[in-house]
């Protein structure tokens, strides 16, 4: 694959349905879902509000229900893979309502292709795309209204990754690592933290998998994909 032609937008800067869209929260919706899956989660269903999320959740008992910020009731667990990563999810299906890696997801799922990703399957995802040998892909920056340098340097690292499979990823999780995201976490500002939350979220190609989301019936499905 030669060059492929990279968008990098905010959810509000979407004035069309893109054909193939990458929506990247680095910190925290998609290092997250990647560790659900690693913890054995089937799908992950992305919830257009907390109330369409305990609406699931009170109609599917089994199901289990996750959003931002501090523990809330109706809800099983918080966003954030620290403290995720010791929950057994085997088999179950979770419902994820995030601020912004969520609302990204749900507002391209008319795309032919959406794939939600982070660090930690940045690799996976690079190649899906190499495989896919898409001309054009919108990169969704979620955070901070579209700036948010974590997602930007993740996704701009993918984009390099699809047509320079050895790229290095240093400099790009270093943005990361100085982003306002990260201080945030790191000085206790957002709720619903674990103290590993920020370098966790910097883990590159953690996972094997990418993580591919379609519309399945009146919902928006999240599952991993594996090469």
């Amino acid at each position: 694959m030669i060059g492929m032609d990279a968008r990098f937008l905010g959810t509000a800067e979407l004035v069309d349905v893109p054909s193939v869209a990458v929506v990247v929260d680095v910190m925290r919706a998609f290092t997250v879902a990647a560790w659900a899956f690693a913890q054995g989660a089937e799908k992950i269903v992305l919830a257009e509000s907390l109330d369409e999320a305990l609406e699931l959740r009170a109609r599917h008992p089994d199901w289990v229900a996750l959003k931002d910020g501090p523990p809330a009731p109706g809800f099983d667990l918080v966003n954030s893979p620290g403290l995720l990563r010791s929950v057994d999810l085997t088999g179950r299906t979770v419902v994820q309502k995030t601020t912004a890696g969520t609302v990204g997801a749900l507002a391209v799922k008319e795309a032919s292709l959406v794939l939600c990703a982070g660090f930690v399957v940045a690799e996976a995802t690079a190649r899906l795309l190499r495989e896919r040998a898409s001309d054009s892909v919108t990169f969704v920056i979620t955070g901070e209204d579209g700036r948010a340098d974590e997602d930007l340097a993740c996704a701009q690292y993918i984009a390099r990754r699809v047509t320079e499979p050895d790229a290095d990823a240093t400099d790009f999780v270093r943005r990361a690592a100085e982003s306002r995201a990260a201080a945030e976490l790191a000085e206790g500002v957002r709720q619903g933290a674990h103290p590993d939350d920020v370098a966790l979220c910097l883990e590159v190609d953690r996972f094997p998998f990418a993580m591919v989301a379609t519309v399945e019936g009146s919902l928006m499905v999240l599952r991993p994909r594996a090469e």
